[in-house]
């Protein structure tokens, strides 16, 4: 019997997780999308009730935003029905979960930190689909599901934007432009109450600060990356304008936040870059 179940553990945030869940000494049953299909009723039921974990993180997830947007009900049955599918497993065998969720669950039209309680107002249907996840699981689970949002995910494995940043800057370009799994661990030590979590660094900058930081860490010139607006790069989905979260639920339940976004990109930079 496994202490943790991680599905999704071949993407990004899976595949941090299960390092991170190694190196603090938990047993972690990791499965990836091959191995593990969540919309699958009869495997998730299997394999949830068959390892009986104490804790069951949800990594699984339609992540691709744009094509959501054409392929809305094939996202919804990842992110929506698969959601559901692991918390009915979940309540089934005792287990506490940990559902990852995102900040595109908010309209993005705030002029403050979203608080954990605030109103969703998804303008995506990757957001909807999110929602619907998060729905399902504090329905079916609501002593025992945890919904922690994160944002600009980024870690030692997959693509991302710090990824790319580093390319570009390699490639001397002018651009135009792993915290979550500790803080799941710390989490699910605690004991705190079952809720809404907002997983993110904190501080707020923008995707145009963020990237000149990367650049600077790197030893370049942040002048190579120049602001432009939105409209620039059109994409199917449009993205939140504003969508930084606050951290009230953290200091609720006794539990300090992640730390400064700029101090963590620096120890990011040194993982992604070692990987």
């Amino acid at each position: 019997m496994a202490g943790w179940l991680v599905t999704g553990a071949g993407g990004m945030l899976g595949q941090d997780m299960v390092t991170c869940l190694e190196r603090a000494g938990e047993t972690a049953l990791a499965l990836t999308r091959r191995d593990l299909d969540i919309t699958d009723q009869a495997a998730v039921t299997a394999a949830v009730l068959g390892c009986r974990p104490d804790f069951v993180v949800n990594c699984a997830a339609w992540t691709a935003v744009d094509e959501a947007e054409a392929h809305e009900d094939q996202a919804l049955g990842v992110n929506g029905r698969g959601a559901r599918l692991v918390a009915a497993a979940c309540a089934a065998s005792g287990a506490r979960l940990i559902h990852i969720s995102t900040d595109y669950v908010f309209a993005g039209d705030a002029h403050g930190p979203y608080g954990e309680r605030d109103q969703c107002g998804p303008r995506t249907a990757y957001g909807r689909t999110k929602l619907a996840g998060e729905r399902a699981v504090a329905e079916l689970l609501p002593g025992s599901g945890y919904i922690v949002r994160a944002a600009w995910l980024y870690g030692a494995h997959g693509a991302s934007f710090v990824r790319t940043m580093m390319r570009l800057e390699r490639d001397g370009r002018v651009v135009d432009v792993v915290d979550v799994a500790g803080q799941v661990i710390a989490l699910a030590r605690s004991g705190a109450p079952a809720g809404v979590y907002h997983a993110t660094s904190s501080g707020e900058t923008t995707w145009f600060g963020f990237a000149r930081e990367i650049f600077r860490l790197l030893g370049a010139d942040p002048a190579r990356v120049r602001p432009v607006t939105s409209g620039a790069y059109p994409r199917p989905a449009p993205r939140p304008a504003y969508s930084v979260l606050g951290h009230g639920a953290w200091a609720s339940a006794g539990l300090t936040p992640i730390p400064s976004w700029r101090l963590r990109l620096r120890e990011g930079l040194r993982a992604v870059a070692a990987a």
